[in-house]
Order: structure tokens, then sequence, then C-alpha cells
């Protein structure tokens, strides 16, 4: 297992800046991303998942494009939701321009299938965040940290689970999501995305690099399946971290935009032999 993770982001880790910088160092994805897209998705990212998702990867893959010549070797790379399509791109097993393709069908179908909503459970582990789910009818979608889980559902039921959790001392925040995301509310979405990935290419994994997924906890060997399957399966971030670490990665370098997931790994991995830096901070310590 090579010693250095790659991070590619999911939905929320937009930024201000991010379209101005992928102007900046990739025009030519910004072009690609605007004719898959049919409209420039940057100034709409804001407003639903079908614009985020392909800006988001865009801004990502931007700024790997600015990583690639400084790694020294072999990579694994793990990204969180959309992010695994960054991933795929950089272990080589996906161009980066047909995983913009895919990243803007996905967005589109899974804002089609927008019904319910997410709440993040905040204190508490991951036990007591499934036992609010089972109480209240929700599924557990991300395990992103300790103390940080988020629930998928109904409106209602993601409301009540919120005052659930903050009954037994802990907090809630529900998010400004339009859609229950990695539950069982996105199957018409995984299938029309199962479609659409099936017509992509993917290659064999090259020797070395390699993508890690936190909706199996494995290497990715099987893209089709795994894609398709994370629609309505949980965000596994945390054990996939912990998966990693143990198997000897120490460094982390987070593509961004944004730090979201450096923040993550900080919390995951509280050691004195792990380094976590974003593309930038990589840069100025390289």
């Amino acid at each position: 297992m090579p010693s250095t993770a790659i991070l590619f982001p999911g939905q929320g880790s937009h930024t201000a800046e991010m379209a101005a910088e992928t102007a900046a160092l990739r025009p030519d994805l910004l072009a690609h991303v605007v004719e898959v897209v049919g409209e420039d998705p940057f100034p709409r990212a804001a407003e639903s998942t079908a614009f985020a998702q392909p800006a988001i990867l865009c801004a990502a893959l931007a700024r790997f494009s600015q990583l690639a010549p400084t790694l020294d070797g072999p990579v694994v790379a793990l990204g969180h939701s959309l992010g695994e399509l960054g991933a795929l791109v950089a272990a080589g097993q996906l161009d980066e321009l047909d995983a913009l393709a895919l990243a803007a069908e996905r967005g589109r179908l899974m804002a089609a299938a927008g019904t319910g909503g997410m709440v993040a459970v905040l204190g508490g582990t991951i036990e007591q965040a499934t036992e609010l789910a089972d109480s209240f009818g929700l599924t557990v979608a991300n395990d992103n940290a300790p103390g940080q889980v988020v629930l998928a559902g109904s409106e209602a039921d993601t409301k009540a689970a919120a005052r659930g959790a903050r009954g037994v001392g802990l907090r809630a925040l529900r998010l400004d999501v339009t859609g229950a995301f990695h539950s069982p509310a996105m199957a018409a979405a995984r299938d029309g995305f199962e479609a659409a990935l099936h017509a992509a290419t993917f290659t064999d994994v090259p020797v070395g690099s390699a993508a890690f997924s936190p909706t199996t906890v494995a290497p990715v060997t099987d893209p089709v399946a795994v894609l398709s399957q994370a629609l309505t399966s949980p965000v596994r971030f945390r054990e996939a971290v912990l998966a990693l670490h143990e198997a000897g990665v120490r460094r982390w370098i987070e593509t961004g935009p944004g730090d979201v997931l450096a923040k993550l790994v900080g919390r995951i991995l509280d050691a004195p032999d792990v380094r976590v830096h974003t593309v930038r901070e990589a840069a100025d310590v390289a």
C-alpha cells in the first residue's frame, strides 16, 4: 500500500474562489464541464446538486493536476461520495473528461430523485447515531468522523430525529440539501447512473496506485458496481481512513476545494506520525 493518500471531497465543499481558481489552472476542464452540463455550473453550485457535483469535481481535478507532477511515487486515492470519481482519475482508472460527464449525470439524476432530507448528529458515537436512525426510520448515510454521523430519510423523520438527538444530549443539525442522499430514496438515481457507468470506459487498476472506496472500505476493482452502489449506501469515511492508516498510509493530501476532508482525517487520526495537508499546503512543505 502506498504511504500517501489523495483525498477528493464531495458535495458541500464548494468555495467562493473555486471558479476563478479552476479557470486559471485548467480552462480546458472548465470549458468541458460547461459543455456537459449545458451551462457554467459554478455560479449555481449552491442552488442544486445538479450544478454542485460537476463544479466541485471540476475544481478538485484542476487542483489535482497541479499536485500530480510533484508526487514521487504511487498513491492511494480516497474520495468522499462524489469524490470517488476523482479518486478513480487519480488512480488512472478513469479519464478526467469522462469523470466530469459522469458527475454531471450523477448530479442531474440525484436532483431529480430528490425527496427527503439529512440531519447531522454531532457529539455522539456511531452506535448512538445508529440507534436514532433505527428509532426514527432513517438510514445512516455518512459516518464521517468521531462525533459526526449523518442520517437520511423523510423531512418529517429527520426533524423528529433532530429533536430526539437533542433530547439525549446530542447536537443535531439539519443539512441544507434537497434529498436523502446515500439512502434507499436514491434508488431511481442509482438505476439511471448505473446505465451511464456501463457506457463509460474504465481501465484496469494500474500497478502501484489504487482507488480506495469508502462505500466498500476496500480497493476499487469493479468501478461500475462500487459507484452505483454508493448512491444508496452509506459513506463509511471514518472506517476507510482507519483502514488505510492500518495499511501504512501516513501522509494525506486533500485536493479541495476547501479543507473538509483534511479536517476530518485530523479528527480520525490523532497520531504524531500522521501528516495532513491541502494541495496548497503540500506545495509549501514539499
